[in-house]
């Protein structure tokens, strides 16, 4: 290598680092766009789930409060199985009930209490109808009725 200040010159056109230099940095432009792209995508499908979830969340928990009574005082279910039975035998008082603060049933079969579901065991020696009574803190209240009829033994 000479240092001749007279040598020729390459010129910069000639040089073949600038040409790498130039296409590695536009093939990293180029994958840097490719990955935000994808990024960018993923981030709105992302989003898109979060919301379908929480509409299907909303939707369920809507359906939930409405199986068990809603905002409203309600009787959900009152029933005796078997509704018919024979002296000295049992059946199952069933009730259930939704936003009650108090439960009262008569003739009174034992202890009480608001709940979604619950049954009792009672054994009436003749036919009767049971009244089950619900009332809420307001003071408003709800009746139903059932029957158990009682046959003699043949």
């Amino acid at each position: 290598m000479s240092s001749d200040p007279n040598q020729p010159r390459k010129p910069i056109s000639r040089n073949p680092f600038l040409y790498t230099l130039t296409l590695t940095g536009i093939a990293l432009l180029f994958s840097s766009y490719i990955m935000f792209s994808r990024w960018e995508g993923n981030r709105a499908i992302e989003r898109r789930n979060a919301q379908e979830k929480a509409a299907q969340q909303k939707n369920a928990d809507r359906s939930a409060l409405e199986q068990l009574g809603g905002k409203d005082l309600a009787i959900q279910s009152f029933y005796a199985v078997p509704g018919i039975i024979h002296r000295g035998e049992s059946a199952q008082l069933c009730y259930g009930v939704a936003n009650a603060k108090t439960v009262f049933i008569d003739p009174p079969v034992g202890p009480v209490w608001p709940s979604y579901t619950r049954c009792l065991d009672v054994s009436p020696r003749k036919d009767t109808i049971y009244t089950l009574t619900i009332q809420d803190a307001s003071g408003n209240t709800k009746s139903q009725s059932v029957a158990i009829k009682v046959r003699q033994r043949e």
